[in-house]
């Protein structure tokens, strides 16, 4: 019978217990370093999405007032950058302990890890995109606030 492609959450299960001479402890340790990876990440997008918000409570009004290009750009940013912050938070950070995991073999404990793992890294990536979105409305905003802007 054919192994499975790597690519896939069963192939992976295959490959990291062969590499890991079917070690469980220390497949499920590499994989908690790679949850470490998207909380790490998800943490950095969190303070792109604090600043995007503290910086309109001071600087909004004004930007705001600009125009109504500004203000709408400006209003279409924060609700991406909210949207992709809840995002983040709802499914991202969401905790389920590696340890919760258990199946009738090792190999279907890895899959499923690769599962969860792979579902956390798909919502990462909607809510960066999400985020990129929202922050380039943002800029767009304060560009034409400048553009605008008496000296």
């Amino acid at each position: 019978m054919d192994k499975p492609p790597v690519h896939t959450p069963s192939g992976e299960a295959d490959y990291a217990l062969h590499n890991h001479n079917g070690d469980l402890t220390s497949v499920l340790s590499m994989l908690s370093s790679q949850f470490q990876v998207i909380q790490t990440r998800s943490q950095m997008l969190l303070t792109l999405s604090t600043l995007a918000l503290t910086i309109t409570g001071f600087s909004g009004p004004r930007i705001a007032a600009s125009g109504a290009l500004a203000r709408w750009c400006m209003t279409a940013g924060l609700a991406f950058v909210l949207l992709g912050t809840i995002l983040l938070l709802i499914q991202t950070l969401s905790l389920r302990w590696v340890t919760q995991f258990r199946s009738e073999s090792p190999h279907a404990t890895v899959e499923a890890v690769i599962h969860y793992r792979n579902k956390k890294t798909r919502a990462y990536g909607l809510a960066m995109m999400v985020i990129v979105v929202g922050l380039t409305f943002y800029v767009t905003s304060v560009m034409c606030y400048l553009a605008v802007v008496e000296s």
